[in-house]
């Protein structure tokens, strides 16, 4: 019998319960997080940018998918890619993206329905439902089995009745081909129950979030089956680094009475 690949392994994830998935930003956190005992990771594209210091979507195609790749190769989990709008307006463009994501070893990727423009932010929704079926249609031509999540931006981007028009195209988009669907930026338990309620069997993508429950239980309780941070671990290693050296510049040396030992480091990013 073969053995599973990474897309079978993270598609598995997907069938009962909950898990976490959380988000390195680059290649050694993620193999922290694998260390720590995570069963699959995803990339954060804007703890990637401010890595390379640029704001969040201010990072081209070609360094995203080097930077996947980069995460694809420094843990043995599955690893679910960010992948923003697809990078691209036009669908044979979109498609040859996540054809070239996909193509560095990815078990699963989403695209999102927001354009990168604020003055019209996000697509159509017939649109968008073109852009997931040309993610599926790419995905399915490889023959990797990638899990492909699709995303509705409606919270974040101010739409004047979000949680209705997310579940509309959530479920326009599992029509398309979704195989997971993620609405970020959910703050309230009971939206969070009713959106994972009228798209169900699909399983749906929860960001954490305080209004939503303060432990991974009670947010598998309202039925999520997937659950992310975004951009939290890196602001949090941002905010440590920060304080640190807020502190060193005011003479302050005990600001690195903190910092981890650089053994212990070495023996992680060692080996697996």
């Amino acid at each position: 019998m073969p053995s599973m690949t990474a897309a079978d392994v993270f598609r598995e994830l997907h069938r009962e319960g909950c898990f976490v998935l959380p988000n390195p930003w680059d290649a050694g956190a993620a193999r922290y997080l694998e260390h720590t005992g995570f069963p699959a990771v995803a990339t954060t594209s804007s703890g990637m940018a401010w890595s390379r210091g640029r704001p969040d979507g201010g990072v081209d195609v070609d360094a995203v998918i080097d930077h996947v790749e980069s995460i694809v190769l420094a843990t043995s989990l599955p690893v679910h890619a960010d992948f923003e709008h697809g990078y691209a307006v036009d669908l044979t463009e979109l498609a040859e993206n996540v054809r070239g994501c996909v193509a560095v070893g990815v078990a699963g990727l989403s695209i999102e329905d927001s354009t990168g423009d604020p003055s019209s932010p996000l697509f159509d929704r017939d649109e968008a439902v073109r852009r997931i079926a040309a993610a599926r249609e790419a995905i399915d031509g490889s023959g990797t089995g990638v899990v492909l999540t699709a995303r509705a931006e409606c919270f974040l981007w101010g739409h004047p009745d979000p949680l209705v028009e997310s579940i509309a195209r959530l479920r326009s988009y599992v029509e398309a081909g979704a195989d997971c669907v993620y609405a970020p930026g959910v703050r309230d338990a009971e939206q969070a129950r009713e959106l994972i309620e009228a798209v169900t069997p699909t399983p749906v993508n929860l960001l954490v979030n305080p209004g939503l429950g303060a432990t991974v239980a009670d947010l598998a309780a309202l039925g999520a089956r997937r659950l992310s941070v975004g951009g939290a671990l890196a602001r949090t290693a941002w905010k440590g680094f920060a304080d640190a050296a807020t502190g060193l510049a005011a003479g302050d040396l005990s600001s690195l009475a903190n910092a981890m030992n650089g053994a212990d480091l070495n023996r992680l990013m060692g080996g697996r």
